[in-house]
This record gives structure tokens, sequence and C-alpha cells, in this order.
């Protein structure tokens, strides 16, 4: 009867937490983000939190490793090569643009660009997750480019790696300028036009 009364330890699904963790960051930053916040938000005691996640910076790279890697999956999907890279990088400017002004309270942007690049100067570990973020977005986008390249979308003497950085570029710009309040239109008119950039204007003929 006693093992009844006490039950079952309460299970907690760490995707589920590592979600809600990240909201509470991505809302506050991780300095403001306060461990009553993070507890509350988790449904999660701070014991239980801190036994699961380690500490509070463990915790917040663990939201920055999980964001980094939906977000190269979905970037290498749009990116397949199944359309022309002008459609494709349209439509990652497109979907990007709606996910970085998806909020309730206000345009939340970009997690890694709106709070990793302020925690990165004196955090080592995040400087670190944020620059392989980096690399790894710069990297599907490079491959699609040299696809481009090699299929005559884009000129031979193209530089597959510098374009891919511009490219990428013009998705912080997206990120920071929706938390800054840019309308909608106008991250529209900066997309529209990265495009152009990047793969040349539309022939006529087309």
């Amino acid at each position: 009867m006693s093992e009844a009364r006490r039950g079952r330890p309460i299970q907690y699904d760490p995707e589920v937490a590592l979600q809600r963790a990240r909201d509470v960051f991505w809302l506050t930053g991780f300095a403001a983000s306060s461990l009553d916040a993070l507890s509350a938000a988790t449904g999660m005691n701070r014991p239980s939190l801190f036994g699961a996640f380690g500490n509070k910076e463990e915790l917040y790279i663990a939201t920055l490793e999980r964001y980094r890697d939906e977000s190269v999956d979905a970037l290498r999907d749009m990116l397949s090569g199944a359309q022309s890279l002008r459609v494709e990088l349209a439509e990652v400017y497109e979907k990007s643009t709606d996910f970085y002004l998806a909020s309730n309270e206000a345009a939340r942007g970009c997690l890694l660009i709106g709070t990793a690049s302020v925690e990165a100067p004196h955090r080592p570990a995040v400087q670190r997750v944020l620059a392989e973020s980096l690399g790894a977005f710069n990297a599907v986008i490079e491959a699609r480019m040299q696809k481009a390249i090699n299929d005559g979308e884009i000129s031979s003497r193209t530089d597959a790696g510098a374009l891919a950085s511009v490219a990428s570029a013009v998705l912080h710009s997206l990120a920071v300028r929706a938390r800054a309040g840019a309308t909608r239109h106008e991250l529209d008119q900066l997309s529209k036009t990265a495009v152009e950039l990047l793969c040349g204007p539309i022939d006529p003929g087309e």
C-alpha cells in the first residue's frame, strides 16, 4: 500500500521540455530567462530540470542545437534541387519570413541570431554552437549553389561558397529586421531583390 501511495515518478518528455524552454529563451533571451520561468514553462522543478539538462547554460545549448538541427533539415528540404534555384531560394526567404514573424506577442526573428549572438562573445560554448550552426546553414546553401553552377543556372565563374555566405546574410538580415519591426512588405521586397542579385534578373523570354 505504501508503494501505491508513493506512485511512479513523474515522467517528462525531453523534446517537449526543450521546446518550451526554447520559447522562454526566444522571448526574453538567455540572461533574462529565470530558472523560475524555465521551471514553470517546462513543468519541471529545478532539481528535475538540472537532472535532465544540467545547468541553465547547458539547457540553453541544448535548445540551440535542437533549433539548429531542425532548421538545417528544413533548409535542406527546401533546397533539394527539385525546382530552379530561383524558385527554391524565394521559398526559403518566404518561409523564413513567415517563421520570423510568427508570434502572438512580437516578431521573434531567429533564435540563434537574436539570442546566441548576444551571448557568444563571453560564453565560449554558445559561440561554438553559433559558429557551427552558421557553418551548417552555409554548407547546405553552398551545395545548392554548386548544383546551380553545374546545371548552368548561374555563371560558372561564380564562387559557390561566397554566394552562399551572401544568401545566408540575407536570412540573418530578415531575422534582425523582423525583430526590429519591419513590415512584411519590406521584408518581401528585400527577399525579392536578394533573389535577383543572387540568381540574376528574370529573363523576359522565360
